[in-house]
């Protein structure tokens, strides 16, 4: 018999696959650049799985106080900063070279647990920094595919990755669960996301679109809304039933199988500097799941 952690660890390896190389082919190749619909159309989707899950009793919701959830809105407010930017970003960059500019985000977590919570951090961290900060700025002057604009947007979109991490380890403990907590994002993000879609133009632009109307268009659409769902609970489940070492090395490892396959699937040209640079990020990230191995 398989044991639940197997189980639980195939399944965050499979929707992390799933949910990413399905948001490409959505953002690259159908190119379907709307993202606050997009993102909105995401979380509507996960807000309902979510709320339907509740009702089933699958998961438990507390809806918390009402100070509790003004206390956590600034995290759902870089949420949305997070998915938006994010997505923007992955409809111009290679799977790989998103992930490294992605990682960067443990950076900024490093350097704000060092210069203003004063902790000791371990030299394999520290080593870890510094090789995927210098992995993520040479990533620009070796990529052949190089777009300004994607770049822009992942750096957005890793400051707010960055912040969402602090301001989850500075609420800690909080009395919102990582379940409400998500509840709460998907419910903020459909608001938000709903009331951007006119000023940005994506409301009134997606009409022409020129595969609206095509069933791999919304079949995609909503395969990229159900992978992201479960992705989201089996990150939960996973954290849940694995020490943080553990969780690491797993995303690690679904991130390099992700890659690894986006390569084969999509429009990804490299050369030996970026592979150079990849691998270089690599190094800075499995440095950092042993900092974190070692550490619990």
């Amino acid at each position: 018999m398989v044991a639940p952690r197997s189980l639980v660890s195939l399944a965050f390896c499979a929707c992390y696959l799933a949910s990413y190389l399905t948001n490409k082919y959505v953002l690259s190749v159908l190119k379907f650049t709307y993202p606050t619909l997009f993102q909105g159309w995401q979380a509507l989707v996960g807000g309902l799985l979510l709320h339907v899950s509740w009702m089933r009793g699958w998961v438990e919701i507390h809806s918390g106080s009402r100070s509790d959830v003004l206390t956590w809105l600034p995290a759902s407010t870089l949420f949305v900063g997070v998915i938006y930017a994010g997505s923007r970003a992955l409809s111009r960059l290679a799977v790989p070279v998103f992930f490294i500019l992605h990682n960067v985000a443990e950076v900024i977590i490093c350097g704000y647990q060092k210069c203003f919570w004063k902790e000791k951090i371990p030299s394999a961290k520290i080593c870890s920094a510094l090789f995927l900060l210098a992995a993520a700025g040479c990533l620009p002057f070796n990529d052949p595919q190089f777009d300004p604009e994607g770049y822009f947007w992942a750096v957005i979109h890793l400051f707010c990755v960055g912040g969402y991490k602090v301001l989850r380890k500075a609420q800690n403990p909080c009395t919102l669960s990582d379940i409400d907590q998500q509840y709460f994002n998907y419910i903020f993000s459909v608001v938000l996301l709903a009331f951007a879609s006119h000023p940005t133009g994506d409301l009134f632009n997606v009409l022409d679109f020129p595969f609206l109307y095509f069933y791999r268009f919304h079949g995609s659409c909503c395969a990229s809304g159900v992978f992201g769902f479960l992705l989201m609970l089996s990150t939960v489940k996973l954290q849940n039933l694995m020490a943080p070492g553990q969780c690491a090395a797993l995303t690690f490892l679904a991130k390099v199988l992700t890659a690894g396959l986006s390569v084969l699937l999509f429009d990804v040209v490299l050369t030996s500097a970026t592979l150079g640079c990849l691998l270089l990020g690599g190094l800075g990230e499995a440095l950092l799941v042993f900092s974190a191995r070692k550490g619990s």
